[in-house]
This record gives structure tokens, C-alpha cells and sequence, in this order.
């Protein structure tokens, strides 16, 4: 997915949508801005959109951080929490399970430039426990009701919890670890339901509930939570 690179608002991603009519600027749930133009715009369309409307996306991340912002003593994931200093420069280092940010005095917390600076170590910690954990519990999931798969894989480049491919492979989203455990355990249990049933038919919804037989609660529970870090 081809991108702008802008000095203020980072990487801002080009989509292509041949139903489109107009150059269309919005925020995906992940904080991404994204810019659809039309098959036949040239890429100038999207700077002179960026240009023009300077004033129009610093309210967009504002009221977008604002609603989404990390804040201080945050639990994150299982075992990490986010803590604020004030400083002289902002900067975002770990120290064990600890994520450090130093802001200086001109840049509220909830300022998208220094939301934009914790979310790779959000990512990276959320990584790391996604790592240590999930391969661990799916496995044991998978042994308790006779269930197998051929290879996991930890990812977060999707929008959806998890996958289960037609070989056999599960790809389990690092953001599983901002779940409730019992949550994350429907995710799972959902996967590998798929590893016997390639659809979400009746047959599909029944293996899930033997499984786990709260799934509809579980199911409609996880509507209130998003992938997106």
C-alpha cells in the first residue's frame, strides 16, 4: 500500500477506490489517516488534500486521541504499565515491564505527536507477551479438546483477532493481550473450531459451543473491544 511521508502527521496512507468521485480523507480505527482518490487522480491530489486541510486533520487526531489516548499508570497488556515524566525532550523507553515516556511541558499527554511516539513500544511489549503467551495457551486449548493445527503465527497486520487458514495455520493479533482471559480464550477456542469447520454455519456455532458453552456471551462481550492498538 503505497504512502506520503509528511514532516507533521507521519505516514499517511494512498488508497485506490475505482468507485470513488472524490479525493476522501478519514481515520481508521488504528489512528492511520488514509486518503482514498479515485483510479484516475494523480498523486498530487492527496498532498494539495494535505495541504489544504492542515487545520482540519490536527482536530481529526485531536478528537481522535482524545477519545483513544494512552494515559498515565495504563495497564498494558498483561504485564506491562505506561508511565509519564516530565522532561526536557519527549522520549519513550522500557525499562523491564515498565514503558517510560518523558514529556516536555509543551506537549500534553494527549497530543497526537506524543501518542504517535508510545505506540511502537505499546506494539513492542504487546508483542513480546503475545509471544510468550498465546502459542502456549492455543496449544493447550488444542490438547484439552482433541483439536490440532499446523503452525501459529503472531501477527498485527489485520484488522480481525485471529485467522485460521484452509492448511491449518492460526494467526493470532499481539492486541489478544489487551483482552479479559476469558475473552481471549474465545478467540482462540473460535480458531480452532475453524481447524473442523471452514465456515460459521450451524455446524461451525455448535463446535463452539461444545467448546465453550458461554461463547454467545463471550462473543458478544469481545463487540465492545477493537484490534487496533
Amino acid at each position: 500500500m503505497p504512502y506520503i511521508h509528511d514532516a507533521e502527521f507521519g505516514d499517511i496512507m494512498i488508497k485506490r477506490q475505482p468507485l470513488a468521485r472524490q479525493v476522501h480523507l478519514r481515520i481508521s480505527p488504528s489512528g492511520q489517516l488514509i486518503i482514498s482518490l479515485p483510479t484516475a487522480a494523480p498523486r498530487m491530489a492527496a498532498q494539495l488534500l494535505i495541504k489544504g486541510s492542515r487545520r482540519r486533520i490536527r482536530v481529526m487526531l485531536h478528537e481522535y486521541y482524545e477519545r483513544s489516548a494512552y494515559t498515565h499508570d495504563q495497564p498494558i497488556g498483561k504485564s506491562h504499565h505506561l508511565l509519564f515524566q516530565s522532561g526536557d525532550k519527549l522520549d519513550v523507553t522500557r525499562t523491564g515491564t515498565t514503558i517510560i515516556v518523558t514529556v516536555p511541558p509543551e506537549h500534553p499527554i494527549q497530543s497526537a505527536t506524543v501518542q504517535r511516539h508510545i505506540k511502537p513500544a505499546i506494539t513492542q511489549a504487546l508483542r513480546k507477551e503475545a509471544k510468550g503467551y498465546l502459542p502456549r495457551r492455543l496449544r493447550w486449548l488444542a490438547d484439552q479438546h482433541g483439536l490440532d493445527y499446523q503452525t501459529v503465527k503472531i501477527t498485527h497486520a489485520s484488522s480481525r483477532w485471529g485467522s485460521c487458514s484452509s492448511k491449518g495455520t492460526i494467526s493470532l493479533n499481539i492486541a489478544l493481550m489487551t483482552l479479559p482471559f476469558e475473552l481471549l480464550d474465545y478467540v482462540l477456542i473460535h480458531e480452532l473450531a475453524h481447524t473442523r469447520e471452514m465456515n460459521h454455519s450451524p455446524s461451525f456455532w455448535c463446535i463452539v459451543e461444545q467448546l465453550d458453552p458461554q461463547y454467545q456471551q463471550h462473543r458478544a462481550a469481545l463487540k465492545a473491544y477493537t484490534p487496533h492498538l
